[in-house]
């Protein structure tokens, strides 16, 4: 659940460390539906019989796919300003793909606040460190800073 922020608060948050989301199992319908908006529709994703034959040892999802379930995780992490009236995806300072997310397996984000700022009035930065965790597995499936603008009265 987003937490809600006063302004005059902002600075107590930085460096603050969130409460990790909810399990999220990544499904095979998922990785086809990923595959087919995107047109990457390489085998290690959408046929299970070939994938088994990788090291993968079955399908897997796309690291842009990974990266995309940030959108869904930051509901339940995201800090919001009081007053907020429209937040913004910027981008990314760093992201890596570090181990494979296997279809069937869960995933769940971490978030770290790394900086938020005024830039102008009524407009936050925000700099978060976010690390998808694959269940069971020691190596994260990513690593990236994501930066995002909230827009507040």
């Amino acid at each position: 659940m987003p937490q809600l922020i006063q302004k005059t608060e902002i600075a107590q948050y930085i460096g603050h460390v969130c409460e990790p989301t909810a399990w999220f199992e990544v499904t095979q319908d998922q990785v086809n539906n990923f595959a087919d908006c995107t047109l990457d529709r390489q085998f290690i994703h959408i046929d299970p019989v070939a994938a088994a034959q990788t090291p993968f040892g079955g399908t897997i999802a796309h690291g842009f796919l990974t990266l995309s379930m940030l959108s869904h995780f930051a509901a339940s992490f995201n800090l919001l300003i009081e007053g907020i009236y429209m937040g913004v995806n910027k981008g990314f300072d760093k992201v890596r793909f570090v181990a494979p997310v296997r279809v069937g397996g869960k995933i769940r984000c971490h978030a770290t606040i790394l900086d938020i700022s005024e830039k102008r009035p009524g407009q936050y930065d925000f700099k978060v460190e976010v690390t998808i965790e694959i269940e069971g597995e020691e190596k994260p499936a990513m690593v990236a800073e994501w930066l995002t603008v909230q827009m507040a009265h």
